[in-house]
C-alpha cells in the first residue's frame, strides 16, 4: 500500500534536490551499494561527504573512483568505523567531533543481513542487532549535539524485511540464542532501527531540540547486503530475484535516503521508499507505516535496553 505521491507520478528522484553546496553529510557504510550511490549523488550535487567505514583499502578505492568521476576537488573523506565494536564506534565519534563542525544530516545506511549461523560481537551482541541497531544507536547519540546545533538530521535506512519476523522485540532473548533465525533476526534488527527512530522522534519533540528523524527502506536493491554468509538458499532467491529483474539499481536503492537527507518538507511520522509492486521498486514517496512499528511501550523498553546495553545515556 502506498499514498498519493507528492512528488507526482515518477516519484522522488535526485533532480528535486536544490542547491546543497557546502552541507555535509555522514553516511555509514559508503564504500559501496546504495551507500557508495547515495555519496555520488550527494557529491554531484555540491555536497561534502563523509564516509563511515570499516575498511581503509575499500574506502581508498572509492575515493580514487569518486574523485575519477568528480575530479580532485571532490569533497570526500572518510572516518574509520566498526559497527559490530562500541569502542570503534566512539573512537569514530572523537574524530568526527574533531573534524567536522557541522552535520547536515548522518544517514544511518550501513548494514549486514541474513547471517547464516548466529554470531556475536566483541561486546556480546547478536550480530546484526549488534551492527544494524546498536552500533547506529550509539552513533546517533554521540553525534547528537553536533547534529542538533545544525538542526541537521538523521536517517534511518530500514527495509521492508521489518515485516517478515515477530512484528516486536523478541526482549527475553534479544541475542537470540534459544529460536536463532537468520531472516528473523535481520528482521528484528530493522525493526528495533525504526522503533529506535520514532521514540527518538518523541523525546527530541519533549525537550523542544533541533533534529528532524526520518525512516525509509531501499527496496529490493541489488547490492552485496546479501553476503557469503548469507545461507545457501538466501543467496540463490536473491539471485533468481536479479535475474528476473525484480531487483533495482544501487542508484535507485539510494534515492529515499537521499531523499530523507535532503528533501524538504517532509512528513516525519512516516516511512519512505519505493512504492510500487511490493515496495520491490517503483517511485519513491510514502509507504504504509504499520501500527506495531508505534508500538509505544515496545518503543520504550527497547530505548531503555539499548542505553543499558550500550552504556550510553541520551541527553534527552
Amino acid at each position: 500500500m502506498s499514498f498519493d505521491n507528492q512528488f507526482g507520478p515518477k516519484g522522488w528522484t535526485p533532480e528535486n534536490i536544490a542547491s546543497i553546496a557546502g552541507k555535509t553529510y555522514l553516511i555509514t557504510g559508503a564504500n559501496s551499494g546504495a551507500g557508495f550511490q547515495a555519496t555520488r549523488i550527494l557529491l554531484s550535487k555540491g555536497a561534502n561527504v563523509v564516509m563511515l567505514n570499516r575498511n581503509p583499502s575499500k574506502s581508498d578505492a572509492a575515493i580514487r573512483e569518486l574523485k575519477q568521476e568528480f575530479g580532485e576537488g571532490a569533497n570526500v573523506s572518510y572516518i574509520v568505523i566498526d559497527l559490530a565494536n562500541l569502542s570503534s564506534i566512539r573512537t569514530a565519534a572523537d574524530e568526527i567531533l574533531e573534524n567536522v563542525p557541522h552535520i547536515d544530516a548522518l544517514i544511518c545506511n550501513g548494514a549486514i543481513a541474513q547471517i547464516s549461523k548466529q554470531e556475536l560481537t566483541v561486546d556480546g551482541f547478536e550480530s546484526q542487532l549488534g551492527v544494524n541497531h546498536y552500533g547506529h544507536f550509539l552513533l546517533c547519540g554521540l553525534l547528537f549535539e553536533r547534529i542538533d546545533a545544525t538542526s541537521g538530521r538523521i536517517v534511518v535506512v530500514s527495509s521492508e524485511g521489518h515485516k517478515m519476523g515477530l512484528r516486536t522485540i523478541q526482549f527475553d532473548d534479544m541475542n537470540w540464542d534459544k529460536n536463532y533465525h537468520p531472516n528473523k533476526v535481520y528482521s528484528q534488527s530493522k525493526l528495533a532501527q525504526m522503533m529506535f527512530a520514532y521514540e527518538l522522534q518523541d523525546k527530541i519533540a519533549a525537550a523542544n531540540r533541533n533534529v528532524k528523524v526520518y525512516v525509509c527502506h531501499p527496496g529490493a536493491s541489488n547490492t552485496s547486503l546479501i553476503r557469503e554468509s548469507a545461507s545457501v538458499m538466501t543467496r540463490v532467491s536473491w539471485w533468481i530475484m536479479v535475474k528476473l529483474g525484480l531487483a533495482q539499481s544501487a542508484e535507485r536503492g539510494a534515492y529515499p535516503e537521499v531523499m530523507c537527507a535532503t528533501e524538504t518538507p517532509l512528513k516525519e511520522r512516516a516511512y519512505y521508499g519505493p512504492t510500487g509492486l511490493m515496495n520491490f521498486g517503483g517511485p519513491v514517496g510514502e509507504c504504509k507505516l504499520e501500527p506495531f512499528v508505534l508500538d509505544k511501550p515496545v518503543l520504550t523498553t527497547l530505548w531503555e535496553r539499548s542505553e543499558e546495553a550500550t552504556s550510553f545515556n541520551w541527553s534527552l
